[in-house]
């Protein structure tokens, strides 16, 4: 197996309220480099809380209260985040770990164009690249996503909701992180839109070399594009495993119950998730014989 490059020990996250609640308990998870690490369970149930936590942008009345973040860098340095001052988190923030976040589509300023907000990147981590070099760079890591360099004139309202996400897949890779939280990255889009999105997300992540934590409710999305998948319930992990051993031998209850949630097309009501799966990727597979044979 590939060199750690995150190592989450007993990581714990309540909102301080009256009584607390304990939105994320003892998680312990390891990001390898390269790897897709599928996080999935139900709405509520601590993923987008365990993503804010990682890279610390939690807001009271939510608070850390136990545990480790330790990234493990390319050169052999540890660095626990839950350490870092508020200006060393600022520096490692996008540059070691980046973050897509749940509606990202909609999080670009309306009256900023996109090549003001790409330069804004640079301008506050890489203050000694020239005017010139922020530009080439900009159009670069919209042409690497598959959206037209011209574009960086554009303001986002005059860009569809396909085009806006790779804007902020972009964005999130344009410090070269050496991982990408994505917290539901492909909510809200159609099927070959989406189908768009990840393989994006996979040929990036094999001419990188990045991690991706990909989180989502979508459990057979996380079986088609995860090398491992961790199930959350309640802030726990109940389940961690290769996503074709938990598509096959699913050993938690709560594990079985998501799978058999996803009804299928042709099976009978209440089949297993292979009916669900079986009709998604023959929907796809259908989609890449359309792009092929236009």
């Amino acid at each position: 197996m590939s060199r750690p490059v995150l190592t989450i020990e007993d990581f714990s996250v309540d909102y301080l309220i009256e009584p607390p609640v304990h939105a994320v308990r003892d998680v312990s998870l390891t990001l390898h480099s390269g790897e897709v690490l599928g996080l999935a369970g139900e709405s509520g149930c601590g993923k987008s809380t365990l993503a804010y936590g990682i890279v610390r942008l939690l807001k009271p009345p939510a608070s850390i209260v136990g545990g480790r973040v330790v990234f493990h860098d390319r050169d052999g340095g540890d660095t626990d985040w839950n350490r870092l001052g508020p200006e060393q988190l600022r520096a490692a923030r996008w540059d070691t770990i980046s973050m897509v976040f749940q509606g990202a589509m909609n999080s670009l300023n309306p009256v900023i164009s996109i090549r003001d907000q790409f330069e804004d990147v640079f301008v506050t981590h890489r203050p000694r690249m020239s005017r010139r070099e922020r530009r080439q760079r900009c159009g670069d890591l919209l042409e690497r996503v598959g959206v037209d360099r011209n574009r960086l004139k554009s303001y986002p309202h005059e860009l569809s909701g396909g085009m806006r996400q790779r804007v902020m897949i972009a964005m999130a890779m344009a410090l070269e992180p050496q991982i990408m939280i994505m917290d539901e990255p492909t909510t809200a889009l159609d099927v070959v839109v989406q189908r768009e999105i990840l393989r994006e997300i996979s040929r990036l992540r094999d001419e990188l070399g990045f991690a991706v934590v990909f989180i989502t409710h979508d459990l057979p999305l996380l079986l088609e594009i995860s090398d491992r998948i961790a199930v959350m319930r309640d802030g726990a992990i109940v389940e961690l495993g290769a996503a074709k051993e938990l598509y096959t031998n699913p050993r938690h209850d709560y594990t079985r119950q998501l799978l058999a949630s996803f009804p299928s097309l042709t099976g009978d009501r209440g089949s297993f998730v292979r009916g669900a799966l079986d009709d998604r990727l023959l929907a796809l597979d259908a989609v890449d014989v359309a792009e092929e044979n236009p």
